[in-house]
């Protein structure tokens, strides 16, 4: 007996292929874009010497710049490494615009000092990578901090000579020993060589105390208070000894002249 075998049908039947949308209108997620933000379309002029058509103009008021767009068309070359020296000069030009803007409004105001001094500290402590193996003081870590400690430094000696320019005597002995603090909070780094940076803050500090003594004329109470702050800060650096005996020997002289009279 010969089996039946009947055709089965299928439940849901395929439906014919639709036919292919055309090639015009066809648009991907940049030309929608381009078309929603690109700016009114200029009158075509004849110039053969056109090399690029703004057709996407992303910047906030249409203010990119041609050398901007030269960078972005040439994304092969890597530029040079900046030297120590280069990339010196580059934060204290960034340092010099900074107090040119807070100037106009910077009263001295230590507490707007010491505001800078503590994002500045802040910002290298955030610059060091914690989450690896090995010690977070080594030279790897050095190389990414290196930028913020050289802000610190150039911040330390720039607001100090714009006080000492200004002859604001007092005001220089309290920032310089506000920044001093600071200075001693900075990390210490594996390397001896790493260190180099924060002597150089306590040389350039204390240098500008031993300007500001020269100066100042100072009350016995006031000076004894600075010598006390003074011997304290010799805990973190010999640098200070000089200022302490220009101190020493300016109450002494006070000293001789109250016995004279």
């Amino acid at each position: 007996m010969a089996a039946l075998f009947q055709p089965r049908r299928a439940l849901v039947e395929i439906p014919a292929p639709q036919p292919k949308i055309a090639a015009q209108m066809r648009r991907s997620y940049l030309e929608i874009l381009s078309a929603r933000l690109a700016p009114p379309a200029l009158p075509r002029t004849r110039n053969p010497h056109a090399r690029r058509a703004h057709s996407l103009d992303l910047s906030i008021n249409g203010m990119w710049t041609e050398r901007l767009e030269d960078s972005c068309e040439k994304p092969d070359e890597h530029p040079t490494p900046l030297s120590k020296q280069q990339l010196e000069q580059l934060v204290r030009s960034l340092i010099l615009v900074e107090q040119s803007q807070e100037l106009r409004i910077l009263a001295p105001e230590i507490k707007v000092l010491q505001e800078d001094l503590q994002l500045k500290k802040a910002n290298v402590y955030r610059s060091i990578p914690y989450s690896r193996f090995g010690s977070n003081r080594d030279a790897h870590c050095y190389r990414k901090a290196f930028p913020y400690l050289l802000a610190f430094k150039v911040s330390c000696q720039e607001w100090g000579q714009v006080l000492l320019r200004r002859k604001e005597w007092d005001a220089v002995l309290e920032h310089s020993l506000m920044a001093w603090l600071y200075t001693s909070e900075l990390p210490q780094w594996d390397t001896a060589s790493h260190n180099a940076l924060r002597e150089q803050c306590y040389g350039v500090l204390a240098a500008h105390i031993l300007t500001a003594l020269q100066h100042c004329s100072l009350e016995p109470s006031r000076g004894h208070e600075l010598l006390r702050r003074l011997k304290m800060a010799q805990l973190q650096s010999q640098s200070i000894v000089p200022c302490i005996q220009e101190l020493q020997r300016i109450l002494g002289w006070a000293q001789h002249l109250d016995c004279d009279l």
